[in-house]
């Protein structure tokens, strides 16, 4: 098998408080890699902010990727650029900037070093199934359940039961073989899923 296939379900993640309110870790790679150490080469996490105004964590020599889950944020970048965000909009910036942000909300976050790559797209799945195809590019695909609950299928492997809150994580080691992922979901309910695909 040229892949790992890892299901973190929402209790076994690890929560911390921040300055301005919690963040939960969702992956991160090597996986013995520690955050505060900054010795990751990419991390994925979830923030809730519970302040009007917050200032960004200074992360220099890291690009980030933020998408918000929930609520509406202003994010300015002294001297860059502002942006306001709503529901399943993003922003790439580097760690390393002075970066505020307005507003109470859920985000997304993906944490890249140097020499890797990544990028965020949100997957909705109606009352259907979604068949969605790996190609050569992510070596590493990680699946967020923003809402519903869905069932996962990939290759010949049991099913997953994928629900709000949990984590999957593949890692590929040949690229040029495709996978193919189908979310199954039989309610009628649409189901948000969150998508981060890494590159090296």
């Amino acid at each position: 098998m040229t892949y790992s296939i890892k299901l973190v379900k929402k209790n076994e993640q690890a929560t911390n408080l921040w300055s301005s309110g919690k963040t939960t870790q969702l992956a991160i790679y090597p996986e013995d890699a520690d955050y505060s150490k900054r010795n990751f080469q990419w991390r994925i996490s979830t923030a809730d902010v519970e302040v009007e105004e917050s200032l960004f964590t200074h992360l220099p020599g890291i690009q980030r990727v933020i998408m918000i889950i929930d609520g509406e944020m202003y994010l300015e970048h002294e001297g860059k650029h502002s942006v306001v965000l709503k529901p399943f909009e993003q922003d790439r910036f580097d760690g390393g900037w002075t970066t505020r942000s307005k507003g109470i909300v859920k985000d997304f976050n993906l944490m890249l070093s140097e020499g890797w790559d990544g990028g965020l797209t949100c997957i909705q799945v109606n009352k259907d199934i979604q068949d969605l195809i790996l190609d050569s590019t992510g070596k590493a695909e990680v699946f967020y359940c923003v809402e519903g609950m869905v069932r996962v299928e990939i290759g010949e492997e049991e099913p997953l039961f994928f629900e709000k809150g949990d984590t999957l994580i593949i890692m590929r080691e040949n690229l040029s073989e495709e996978m193919s992922i189908k979310f199954c979901n039989k309610i009628k309910k649409e189901v948000s899923i969150i998508r981060a695909s890494i590159v090296d």
